[in-house]
């Protein structure tokens, strides 16, 4: 029998009301692991009913007591981390040694929020006018909603629940529902590490989840990662119905290379950077802009380097996993048809490769395509894949110019030897994070993440200080504390005096 996997509401699994369910597949084997119950409204309306009542005590405990519940988790994340990624890689796909990855990222956020009581910090201003005193205080939002999507089912929660949490918030987290199972584990380790119950809990299933959390009047805002259409959905929607929003989108990420740059570590990191987690990243990055006349060079090193990337089940210490659903994968492979139709040139085409796992995964190997036009959809749309595309330009110039003509302005990444090109670089380029000879340029969480454009949505970035702000609302108190000797009436507009 096929197991179903609940809501996790008030520190416990929860079935609902809901009857419709949908499948979980593990990608490496082509088949249904699970289903995963789809929340109704009315379930939504509990959960968040159930973390408003749990915020009264939450936003009031004290932020040292808050504090020992996130050291905690962080001590069971650190200790069970092995556990966890074996989770993801069963329901993501993603290789183990990623996986792990992912955790890791995601636990620099928890214990950048193991800082909350420094980071809320308050500011206080002395004698403003005689005897008056200014200063201001942060307090939680109340009940904030999250939704995350399929590629990164542990970090994109962590970017933001923790900070939620240790500012005083509960939380309502909808996973994406191709794997879900992560966002559970999650709250079983919180519970574990003494979160009370009803500050934190999980409400699976679709649209009809999401809208609920959307235009729910006790859910204070919504923090959501996705694509560019769905980004624009949530932000028009949340705030049109009075929620902050922080809607991260989706991504066309360029790598720049100038005829000096070190075209092996260029290689190296093309690969890494456009084939890790089978290319589903909104950082991956998807299109090199070679500067003639380095790339037919460069082509050859990194066809030589895909040639010894093994594509299989991540469970088996294989360099690439599959992708997340059978629908995914042959859209994906579709531009490669795409590709050919529109006068590129196909190097190294993924679906003809061997793979290293059942016949009925969801495989797609490393691809590799050559003069692509920038009219061409391989060019124009986020494919979120492993297809890595070569655009050749004539110079620096034409590269940049390139970037900042394209809707997105995620990440991308320049890679030289002329430190004045790079400083050029960083500020003529019209993308939020910006790698200089590093191909991921993800900030620590001490830094916020985002982009610009049609890359986000909302003003608010992920994380770092942007983070606290979001999940926090400054009070600002004035304060007069007289002696005996004061009195008298005076009806005239106050002053500075």
């Amino acid at each position: 029998m096929t197991e179903t996997l609940d809501h996790w509401i008030s520190g416990t699994t929860d079935p609902g009301e809901g009857t419709r369910t949908g499948p979980v597949y593990d990608p490496a084997l082509g088949v249904v692991s699970k289903e995963v119950r789809f929340a109704t409204a009315g379930d939504v309306d509990r959960a968040v009913g159930i973390a408003k009542e749990a915020s009264k005590a939450w936003g009031n405990t004290s932020i040292t007591k808050r504090q020992q519940v996130m050291f905690a988790f962080r001590e069971i994340l650190n200790q069970r981390k092995d556990e966890l990624a074996a989770i993801l890689t069963s329901e993501h796909g993603k290789v183990l040694s990623d996986a792990a990855g992912e955790v890791a990222r995601g636990l620099e956020v928890v214990e950048f929020a193991c800082a909350m009581p420094h980071l809320t910090k308050g500011a206080f201003s002395q004698n403003v006018s005689t005897d008056v005193d200014v200063y201001s205080i942060k307090e939680p939002l109340g009940v904030v909603g999250i939704i995350s999507p399929f590629n990164f089912p542990a970090m994109v929660p962590m970017w933001f629940f923790p900070i939620a949490i240790a500012t005083g918030n509960t939380v309502v987290l909808k996973p994406s529902e191709k794997d879900p199972s992560v966002a559970n584990w999650i709250g079983a380790a919180l519970k574990e590490a003494g979160l009370p119950d009803g500050v934190f809990n999980v409400v699976h299933g679709d649209k009809e989840a999401v809208d609920a959390l959307l235009t729910h009047p006790d859910v204070a805002s919504i923090s959501f990662v996705g694509s560019t259409p769905i980004a624009k959905y949530v932000y028009e929607t949340g705030t049109a119905h009075g929620k902050r929003v922080q809607a991260l989108g989706g991504a066309k990420n360029h790598m720049l290379v100038l005829p000096d740059a070190d075209l092996d570590l260029v290689a190296d990191s093309a690969v890494n950077a456009g084939f890790g987690s089978a290319g589903e990243r909104c950082m991956a990055i998807s299109v090199l802009l070679a500067v003639e006349p380095v790339a037919d060079e460069l082509i050859g090193k990194i066809r030589d380097r895909m040639g010894k990337l093994v594509t299989g089940d991540g469970r088996k210490g294989c360099d690439m996993g599959p992708l997340i659903t059978r629908e995914h994968r042959d859209k994906v492979a579709g531009y490669i048809d795409v590709a050919g139709s529109d006068g590129a040139t196909v190097v190294v085409d993924g679906r003809e490769g061997k793979f290293e796992g059942a016949d009925d995964g969801f495989w797609l190997g490393p691809t590799l395509i050559d003069k692509v036009p920038t009219t061409s959809p391989v060019y124009q749309d986020e494919i979120f894949g492993p297809v890595l595309s070569v655009v050749r330009v004539s110079s620096y110039t034409d590269g940049v110019e390139l970037i900042n003509s394209g809707p997105y302005g995620n990440g991308t990444a320049i890679f030289t030897n002329d430190g004045g090109a790079a400083r050029r670089f960083e500020r003529e380029v019209e993308v939020g994070m910006v790698g200089i000879n590093v191909p991921i340029p993800v900030p620590v969480a001490y830094h916020s993440f985002g982009g610009y454009k049609a890359s986000i949505f909302g003003d608010a970035k992920a994380y770092g200080p942007q983070g606290v702000e979001f999940f926090t609302r400054e009070k600002a108190i004035t304060s007069r504390w007289l002696d005996p000797s004061h009195g008298g009436i005076n009806l005239g507009f106050p002053t500075h005096d």
